[in-house]
C-alpha cells in the first residue's frame, strides 16, 4: 500500500513494530489522530493490522499501510525498512514496539528461546534503527523504543526477556549518541498496564485478590491505560525537543515501591 497523490508530501510518516493490536495499535491510532501517517507492522495479526489499517485510511484517506515481518528472521527485517520507505516515500518516526513475552525457566532456558526473545525485543530494533539511520537523519526524526520495568527490576521466571529488555534501555542510551544531533532516542519502561491472562478474570475472588496486591504496590493504585503509553511516545517523538538517551517510566510510581 502507498500513499496517492492527495494526501501532502510534508505529512510525517510514523512506523509502528507490533502495531496490529493493544499498545502498538494504540500508539498508531495516537500518532494518526495528530495527522501522521502510519504504518502499521505485524507478524501473525493480519486481521487485526488490516482491520485498524482500514478503519484509519476511512477516515482520511491513503494515511495508513500494513506491512508484514517477522522479525526473528533477519531478511524480513531489512525487507521491512524498504518497504517501509517505499510506502509513503519517507519515515520521520520510528517506534520499536513489538516484543514476544513468555517465561523461561532457567534450568529449561535455551538457545531457541534466546534467539527469539532478542531478536524480537531487541536486535530487530537495532538493525531496523540503523536501516532507517540515513533517512531519520535526513528528517530530523525521532526513535521511540518500548522498554519495560524489568529492564531494571528483572521478573523472575523471565531472565531472558529482563534481559533483552535491558539491552533495549542500553540500546536506547547507545543510538542516542550515535545518532545525535540530527535524530533523537527514547524509550519508554511501562508498568502495570493491561492484566496478564491469569488475572484477566474480574469474577473470580482469587484473582480479584491478587489484582489487589498488585494494585497496593503502585502508588497512584491504579492499572495503567494503553493512551497512557501511546500519549509518551508522542511526547517523546515530538515535544521533547531537548531530551534524548532518556527512558521514562509510566508505572504509576511502581518503581518508588
Amino acid at each position: 500500500m502507498t500513499a496517492s497523490d492527495n494526501e501532502p508530501d510534508q505529512a510525517r510518516v510514523c512506523l509502528i513494530t507490533g502495531a496490529a493490536k493493544r499498545i502498538g495499535a494504540c500508539i498508531a491510532r495516537k500518532f494518526h489522530a495528530e495527522g501522521y501517517r502510519v504504518i502499521v507492522h505485524y507478524r501473525n495479526s493480519s486481521a487485526e493490522a488490516i482491520a485498524l489499517v482500514a478503519k484509519l485510511n476511512a477516515s482520511r484517506e491513503a494515511s495508513a499501510a500494513a506491512l508484514s515481518a517477522d522479525l526473528t528472521q533477519r531478511d524480513q527485517v531489512n525487507t521491512l525498512g524498504v518497504e517501509a520507505l517505499a510506502s509513503f516515500k519517507r519515515v520521520d518516526v520510528l517506534v520499536n514496539n513489538a516484543s514476544s513475552f513468555y517465561p523461561t525457566a532457567l534450568a529449561d532456558c535455551g538457545h531457541d528461546s534466546w534467539d527469539d526473545l532478542i531478536d524480537s525485543n531487541l536486535r530487530a530494533a537495532f538493525f531496523l534503527t540503523q536501516q532507517l539511520a540515513a533517512e531519520l537523519e535526513r528528517r530530523h526524526g525521532s526513535v521511540v523504543n518500548i522498554v519495560d520495568t524489568h529492564a531494571d527490576s528483572p521478573l523472575k521466571g523471565f531472565p531472558m526477556y529482563s534481559i533483552a529488555k535491558a539491552g533495549a534501555k542500553a540500546m536506547t542510551k547507545s543510538l542516542a549518541k550515535e545518532l545525535a544531533p540530527n535524530v533523537r532516542v527514547n524509550g519508554i519502561s511501562p508498568g502495570a498496564i493491561l492484566w496478564p491472562p491469569s488475572l484477566e478474570d474480574d469474577s473470580d475472588a482469587a484473582v480479584l485478590a491478587a489484582r489487589e496486591k498488585v494494585l497496593e504496590t503502585i502508588p497512584l493504585r491504579t492499572l495503567g491505560d494503553q493512551q497512557n503509553i501511546a500519549d509518551a511516545a508522542f511526547f517523546l517523538a515530538n515535544d521533547a525537543a531537548y531530551v534524548t538517551g532518556q527512558t521514562i517510566r509510566v508505572d504509576g510510581g511502581r518503581y518508588l515501591a
